[in-house]
């Protein structure tokens, strides 16, 4: 499926600028989406929007349909009544290029529990109305979630297979004990998804407007810990009480010499084809409800998958097993249509995931900073085949440009130094672009790109897990932004998003009740 050419930036919320310790849908946002029209921008693609656990990593939810509750602006509950003034004062913090998961969280819950109390007293009719359908909408996914959250809370937030074994199998007398022991929780988490669509499906309301479509992700795997596959065994290579059996990684590539061990429990395929994929197309549905395209991570795990066994120290040691591959697109198509996706399909692809990624029309990723090595290289402008492809400077797992460029072989810098006709100065820029005047129909490119920051900067380094998903800007990082030159190569490009209108292939899939 082809896109309509443009750009855009890559930047996750928890990056953005806010005053209480971490990015949110506040005032902040509502900024930056300017800041993208300000710059002939069309694109914002983020990370995964889900509750996240251990790490804070956003491929590491609770949930595969939630929204993160932390990412609730309190600005906006102020607007709502649901806080007051006196509330938020004593709460804020400076801005910072860090976020402070520890702190932020706990002025968040501090906040949270106010505005929800408020939430119920205020008995505001309207509010209470789509409150109401908002749980009737979204109860195939929403009820064993909430259910799942306050029972997390009561169990100091362990893993699932850890508490009680009769609550662990959801055996149906200690599902309605905890449900009425717990029902005040209950409520809180029912109030938090509410409150966090309400203001992302705002925030998205005001960036289509601007003609900004908004790009997200979808993970293939999910986590272990998370009310999806608590209350959907029968889908997981878990045990009757939730061990894991087979997980997922990848083996030895450019990122790891021993592998990936993600850990999240792998997929039992015939269990969910049984059901005509019934779980992955309510999945899509309530991406679309959400975002204008989105990104599938590890696309080539759709056509063959690395299994490992649980108990394995590193994912050296496994075996490909094929995937769903066709007959699962085939079924979400058949249902959703055709879908504005991106198959994130980098590191040793083979010729079954390109024929699966064409068989759909999904763009690709080409990403420059892997594109010096050799000039048959496929990332490199000159060898794109088709437009029908997304180029970035790098993405939320490389390093920034600039820090990539500083530790990038000799062999590579000279390279790209003749192929740019530069010095090697301002390489961010010469990628940018590069990927601006290339063939791709869609040019994405991180924030720290845009702002010439270096490894300090970085989101995320795979393979750790101290120190990640921790990268934010401040109001005055995105002032310095030299907006013009943006503007400059946007124009001689093609990709001025004020002259590209009415881009039909990235509308919205409303999201319907199963």
């Amino acid at each position: 499926m082809n896109f309509a050419r443009s750009f855009g930036t890559l930047v996750h919320p928890t990056s953005l600028p806010s005053d209480y310790g971490m990015g949110d849908l506040g005032p902040g946002a509502y900024r930056f989406i300017d800041f993208l029209e300000e710059t002939h921008q069309g694109v914002w693609q983020i990370l995964p929007l889900g509750p996240t656990g251990f790490g804070n990593s956003p491929y590491a939810s609770y949930s595969a349909f939630a929204g993160n509750p932390y990412l609730l602006s309190p600005d906006l509950l102020l607007n709502k009544g649901l806080l007051d003034e006196a509330d938020l004062v004593y709460h804020r913090v400076p801005q910072s290029a860090r976020v402070d998961y520890d702190s932020a969280y706990k002025i968040k819950d501090d906040l949270l529990k106010k505005a929800c109390r408020r939430f119920f007293e205020k008995n505001d009719r309207s509010e209470k109305e789509r409150f109401i359908a908002f749980k009737k909408k979204n109860r195939y996914w929403l009820d064993d979630y909430v259910l799942f959250m306050a029972c997390l809370v009561d169990n100091n937030r362990r893993p699932w297979n850890l508490w009680d074994e009769e609550l662990a199998r959801r055996e149906e007398a200690a599902i309605t004990s905890v449900s009425e022991r717990l029902s005040s929780e209950i409520d809180y988490q029912y109030w938090l998804q509410f409150e966090f669509f309400e203001q992302w499906m705002q925030l998205r309301d005001y960036a289509n407007k601007k003609h900004i479509r908004i790009i997200g992700d979808i993970p293939i795997f999910v986590d272990h810990n998370s009310a999806d596959v608590w209350a959907n065994k029968d889908y997981f290579e878990v045990d009757d009480t939730g061990n894991r059996l087979l997980v997922a990684g990848v083996p030895p590539d450019y990122f790891s010499e021993t592998g990936q061990l993600w850990g999240n429990p792998l997929y039992r395929w015939k269990a969910l084809k049984s059901t005509g994929y019934r779980w992955w197309i309510d999945r899509f549905r309530q991406m679309f409800h959400m975002f204008d395209a989105i990104r599938v991570d590890h696309f080539r795990g759709f056509d063959a998958y690395w299994e490992v066994k649980a108990d394995a120290k590193t994912a050296q040691i496994g075996r490909w097993v094929k995937g769903p591959g066709e007959n699962l697109f085939t079924a979400i198509e058949k249902e959703l249509g055709r879908l504005p996706i991106i198959a994130e399909d980098l590191g040793v692809i083979t010729k079954s995931v390109v024929a699966l990624r064409d068989r759909f029309g999904f763009p690709g990723m080409k990403v420059l900073q892997f594109a010096f090595d050799d000039p048959g290289n496929g990332f490199l402008p000159h060898n794109y085949v088709t437009d029908n492809c997304i180029v970035y400077s790098g993405t939320h797992d490389n390093d920034t440009t600039l820090g990539w460029y500083a530790q990038a072989p000799e062999h590579e810098k000279h390279y790209l130094r003749e192929y740019t006709c530069s010095d090697g100065t301002d390489v961010n820029w010469q990628l940018i672009r590069l990927g601006m005047l290339s063939a791709a129909n869609q040019a994405i490119f991180p924030l720290q790109d845009f702002m010439s920051l270096d490894t300090e900067h970085r989101m995320n380094l795979p393979g750790t897990t101290a120190g990640n998903w921790e990268w934010r800007f401040t109001d005055q990082m995105l002032g310095k932004v030299d907006k013009d030159h943006i503007r400059r190569l946007a124009k001689i490009s093609n990709r001025n998003v004020r002259d590209i209108r009415g881009d039909s292939n990235m509308s919205d899939i409303q999201a319907e009740e199963p």
